[in-house]
Parts: structure tokens; C-alpha cells; sequence
């Protein structure tokens, strides 16, 4: 009994754990199928654009300004050791590009949007509001989830290019006034070296980011408890599971484009 008592806590576990999973994807189809059928709420819609997208611009180039000039020094402080201070514009362009920039704007978007979603859609869980959207005849996840999962399939892509091109820019800022290098060679490099699969992989990223940042949101703001509790439970949770997704699938994207 005292080897059997632990098992069965891990397997209750693994249960559990399974299950949850195969809710969230069970909610993820669910919310696919709103995108893809009418009716459209073009309002909540633009709403969605604006809080996912306009609203997080300033958060993810501060970011990434600033990862890409630490970036810049790191590589350039490494590089020393082996007379290798020349590849730091290839190292920030590809080091922004495939990982840097797209885990950063995901796990910004995260901690802003994601949290934002659950609270939201938690506190109209309390007041009722859901209810009364169905009173009206109004589908939740038509109304609530579909719009919002939807603009984070478009805004956070577009989020990752500009986040790319901020690192790097921050990356071109230190090189060329703290490290001597010239502009001219420094933007050079840069372009040669970075190829279109490189970019292509960073958008594809984004938009897997940006579908598990709102659909996680939405999924535990549907899913919270009631009182004030519930929603603070659901926020703290959407948030956690979105970071640890993220990265998760940022692992698999890469083994993916750039494992042979």
C-alpha cells in the first residue's frame, strides 16, 4: 500500500492532465468552426485587432530594442575570446529572427493579452453576462472567442516582424556607436545573411503564438470559477499554461524548420 498510494496519486495525475489537454484542444476545434461560419462581429472583431495588436506595440519594441543591443554586446563580449568579434550583425539578425524575436513577442503578448482575455471573459462569467448572451441568442464563442482568436492569428505575426526589426535595429544601434562598427557593413551583413526561410519561420511562429495566447485566454475565462477568486485563478492560470506553450512549440517549430 505505502509503494501503490504514490502511483496512483501520479496516475490521477496523468488522467487529469490528458483530460485537460484534451479539452483545450476539444475548445481550440470548437473555436476554429466559429471562425470559419457566420455570422462575424466585425466590431468585437476590430476591438480584438486593436487590444491584441495597437495596444502591445509599445511593450514588444521596448523589448525587443533592448534585447537586441544586449544581444549585441554578449555576442561581442563572447566573440573576443576567439577573434570573432565580426559575426555580431549575423548573430543578432539570426538570433532575433528565428528565436529571440518571436518567443519575446509571444511571451509579451502572454503576460499582456492573454491575461487581459481570461480576466475579461472571467469577470463577464461572474456578472452573467454570458448568460444573457445566450438569452439573446448570442453564441459565446461566436461572439467572445472567434473574433479574438482570429485577430491574434493576423496582429501577432505582424507584432514578430516589427519586434525582428526593432532587435535588430538595436543590435545596429550598440554595434555602430559603441562598438565601432560601420553602419554601411553592419546593415550589409545583416542582409546577406539572413535568408527567407529564416523569416518565414518567424511569422509562421508568430501566428502559432498568436493562437495560443488568445485561445488560452479564452479558454480559462470560459472555464474560471466564480467570485473574484475564479477570475484571479483563471488569469494566473491562462497566463502559465500560454508562457509554457509557447515555449513548448517554439522547441517543436524549430526542431521542425531547422533540423535536417
Amino acid at each position: 500500500m505505502i509503494v501503490i498510494a504514490p502511483l496512483a496519486a501520479l496516475g490521477r495525475w496523468v488522467l487529469a492532465s490528458l483530460a485537460g489537454i484534451g479539452r483545450v484542444m476539444l475548445f481550440a476545434l470548437d473555436a476554429i468552426s466559429h471562425i470559419l461560419r457566420p455570422p462575424f462581429y466585425p466590431r468585437e472583431f476590430l476591438n480584438a485587432l486593436m487590444n491584441v495588436g495597437w495596444f502591445s506595440l509599445p511593450v514588444v519594441g521596448l523589448t525587443a530594442i533592448f534585447t537586441g543591443g544586449a544581444l549585441a554586446l554578449q555576442i561581442y563580449a563572447g566573440g573576443q575570446r576567439f577573434s570573432a568579434e565580426a559575426v555580431v550583425p549575423q548573430i543578432v539578425a539570426i538570433g532575433m529572427v528565428r528565436e529571440l524575436g518571436p518567443v519575446l513577442v509571444g511571451l509579451m503578448v502572454a503576460a499582456r493579452v492573454t491575461s487581459s482575455i481570461a480576466a475579461e471573459i472571467a469577470t463577464m462569467k461572474v456578472t452573467e453576462q454570458i448568460d444573457a448572451l445566450i438569452t439573446l441568442s448570442t453564441h459565446p464563442m461566436k461572439y467572445l472567442t472567434a473574433p479574438r482568436v482570429l485577430a491574434g492569428l493576423i496582429v501577432v505575426p505582424a507584432l514578430v516582424g516589427v519586434g525582428d526589426i526593432i532587435g535588430i535595429y538595436g543590435g545596429f544601434l550598440v554595434g555602430t556607436r559603441q562598438l565601432g562598427f560601420a553602419p554601411g557593413t553592419y546593415i550589409q551583413n545583416t542582409w546577406n545573411f539572413l535568408e527567407q526561410a529564416d523569416i518565414v519561420s518567424s511569422l509562421i511562429k508568430g501566428c502559432v503564438f498568436g493562437f495560443i495566447a488568445t485561445i488560452m485566454g479564452c479558454y480559462h475565462g470560459m472555464n474560471s470559477g466564480r467570485g473574484a477568486q475564479g477570475v484571479g485563478r483563471a488569469t494566473k492560470t491562462s497566463v502559465a499554461a500560454a508562457a509554457i506553450m509557447i515555449l513548448s512549440a517554439n522547441f517543436l517549430l524549430t526542431n521542425l524548420f531547422f533540423t535536417s
